[in-house]
């Protein structure tokens, strides 16, 4: 495990690994060890990543993926909204940066229109999880996972696709990280702020 300091705004601690299992595993062990609200734990490869009810989330080498440790101190409830929000960043990103055209598949995808094959395909995928930790107030791990320059072999290539498959050449994964991000704090602090459900 390698630890780098980048100047990330509101990421109090960053945990890089090439690979491992799983970004919400280490982020929520990482809670466990008392690491503080704005941790983000960031990956280039995970061998057990997983989707909503423990769907498993193929994440290959080429993408970016990394977990928010949070503190927000708001109900459980208000979580899929979150979900919405950062999805949203996400779109905006894709929009901004490459032009894509992005919808949300609710609860947490992002897909972009592939032109080639007519179709949508997914991006992007998002995991919230909460949890108490010794009666406390809930943590929230916010996970994000976007396919930047992922081969997509086989079974994957007829339902996803990448930034690299669309644009034609690679993008650095470390600059979709920056701009998520960004783009994530701004719709965090809206979340934080509503009382919408």
């Amino acid at each position: 495990m390698q630890e780098i300091t980048l100047s990330l705004p509101r990421v109090s601690r960053m945990v890089s690994v090439e690979i491992l299992d799983s970004t919400q595993n280490l982020a929520r062990e990482l809670v466990r060890q008392g690491t503080p609200d704005g941790t983000l734990v960031l990956a280039y490869e995970q061998t057990g990543g997983r989707g909503q009810y423990e769907r498993t989330w193929d994440a290959q080498r080429g993408g970016i993926y990394f977990t928010l440790v949070l503190r927000p101190e708001k109900p459980v409830c208000h979580n899929a909204r979150l979900s919405i929000k950062t999805a949203e960043a996400v779109c905006e990103v894709l929009k901004k940066r490459f032009g894509f055209k992005t919808k949300i598949k609710h609860p947490n995808d992002v897909l972009v229109w592939e032109e080639k094959t007519r179709s949508w395909k997914k991006i992007c995928g998002i995991l919230t999880e909460s949890f108490v930790q010794e009666g406390r107030a809930s943590w929230l791990l916010v996970g994000v996972g976007i396919n930047v320059n992922n081969p997509l072999q086989h079974a994957l290539k007829d339902t996803a696709t990448s930034v690299k498959k669309l644009v034609g050449r690679d993008i650095p994964p470390e600059f979709i990280l920056q701009e998520t991000l960004d783009a994530f704090w701004v719709k965090y602090t809206q979340w934080k702020l509503s009382s919408q459900i």
